[in-house]
């Protein structure tokens, strides 16, 4: 016996969104966040109480975010590629497609495509006080090959 239809407020229809992909340009990261050839695509960001937002980002090889530092943590899932994470006063780990990476509250980093491969990863942070990220210096070229 199949259950009755359940009627559907017109109000309900559109609490699920879906963001199409490819409805928004992809964005070069900003010379002032990122170094080198990096691609920012379909970000993200909750909506009404939600605090999470995001985006996918794509590094070229020896592509890397600034240092920074995130109020309330991060997600990093690489999709694509080979990567590396750093701690600031740590050792340079890799990132491989599969991985998933939490970097802390509040723990100084950086990420990005190793020297000779381009890598992609979906960031995931919350804001605090309708900020998730606070940017500080570039990542010097001398940091960036310590390994």
């Amino acid at each position: 016996m199949l259950a009755p239809a359940v009627s559907v407020a017109a109000e309900d229809e559109d609490k699920v969104k879906v963001q199409r992909s490819g409805a928004q340009p992809s964005q070069t990261g900003p010379t002032n966040y990122f170094t080198g050839q990096v691609r920012i695509d379909a970000p993200f960001q909750g909506s009404d109480d939600a605090r999470v937002g995001g985006a996918t980002v794509t590094f070229e090889p020896g592509a890397r975010t600034a240092w920074h530092t995130h109020p309330l943590g991060q997600t990093l899932i690489v999709t694509q590629g080979r990567g590396w994470v750093q701690e600031w006063g740590g050792k340079v780990q890799e990132m491989n497609q599969g991985d998933i990476v939490w970097i802390p509250q509040g723990v100084k980093h950086w990420h990005g495509a190793t020297a000779d491969t381009a890598m992609t990863h979906i960031a995931i942070a919350e804001s605090l006080d309708g900020s998730p990220v606070t940017w500080l210096e570039q990542v010097s070229d001398e940091q960036y090959r310590q390994r």
